[in-house]
C-alpha cells in the first residue's frame, strides 16, 4: 500500500478535500481500512478499482448535522422505529464496492438488522442516507448507492436538499419523501435557511412544533 495517504489532516478543514485513487484492489481497501480505523474524519468509497477519500470540511459537518436532526426529530415524533448507523462503512465484496455515507439510517427494515453491525452480503442496505456536498460532488457515491440498492438519498447541494429514490435502477429527484410523506423539499430547504439565524436547540424545537402541527392537521 506504499504511497497511498489520506489527507494529511484529520480534522474537518476550511474546504472539503476529495481525492480519487486509481488502479486499487480491493484488498488494499480494505487494508486501508483496518489501518485508519474507526475514529476519523476521513470518508472512503471505492468503486471497482477506484479509490475516493473525502475529508469533510466544518461547513459540511454542520450541515449533516443539521439534516440529521431533522430525522431523528421526524421519527421521534412519528413513532418509527429507527437506528442509526452514521458514516458506518458499507461494503459489498461480492461487487467489489463500498462507501462510508456522511450518515445512514434503517427505518422500514429496521427489524432486519439484528445488533448494530452491518453485512450487507446478508442484511439489507440502510433505508436512508445524506449525503452534503459542498465543494465536492458525489456522483462516484451516488452509483456506488443504487449498485448496493439504498432506496432514498437526501443530498445537500448549492445550498439546497434534493430528495431522490432508487427507480428502475436510477435516482430520480422525488417529492415528498417516500420514508416520510408529509415532507417536502421546499419544507426542509425552508427550515435550513432559518437555521442560519437559530442557535440548534430552537431549530429543533421550531423543527418538532411544525412536524407536530402536521400530524394534527391531519
Amino acid at each position: 500500500m506504499a504511497g497511498i495517504q489520506p489527507p494529511t489532516s484529520e480534522a474537518p478543514t476550511a474546504h472539503t478535500q476529495r481525492i480519487a485513487l486509481h488502479g486499487i484492489s480491493w484488498q488494499t481497501y480494505t487494508h486501508l481500512l483496518a489501518e485508519l480505523g474507526d475514529q476519523r474524519a476521513s470518508r472512503l468509497a471505492y468503486d471497482g478499482g477506484v479509490l475516493e477519500i473525502t475529508m469533510p470540511s466544518d461547513r459540511h459537518e454542520t450541515h449533516k448535522k443539521l439534516l440529521e436532526r431533522m430525522i431523528e426529530t421526524l421519527t421521534e415524533e412519528l413513532e418509527l422505529p429507527v437506528k442509526s448507523f452514521g458514516s458506518t462503512t458499507l461494503n459489498r465484496e461480492d461487487l467489489e464496492r463500498g462507501a462510508e455515507p456522511d450518515s445512514c439510517y434503517y427505518i422500514q427494515n429496521v427489524n432486519r438488522i439484528v445488533g448494530r453491525q452491518i453485512d450487507l452480503s446478508m442484511d439489507p442496505p440502510p433505508d436512508l442516507i445524506i449525503e452534503v456536498d459542498i465543494s465536492s460532488p458525489s456522483g462516484r457515491r451516488f452509483d456506488i448507492y443504487r449498485q448496493l440498492g439504498v432506496p432514498e438519498i437526501w443530498r445537500y447541494s448549492n445550498g439546497r436538499v434534493q430528495l431522490y429514490r432508487l427507480e428502475d435502477a436510477a435516482y430520480v429527484p422525488c417529492d415528498p419523501s417516500p420514508t416520510f410523506p408529509l415532507v417536502t423539499t421546499e419544507v426542509i430547504n425552508q427550515f435550513l435557511q432559518q437555521a442560519d439565524t437559530q442557535d440548534d436547540t430552537a431549530f429543533v424545537r421550531s423543527w418538532r412544533r411544525w412536524i407536530r402541527q402536521q400530524l394534527a392537521s391531519t
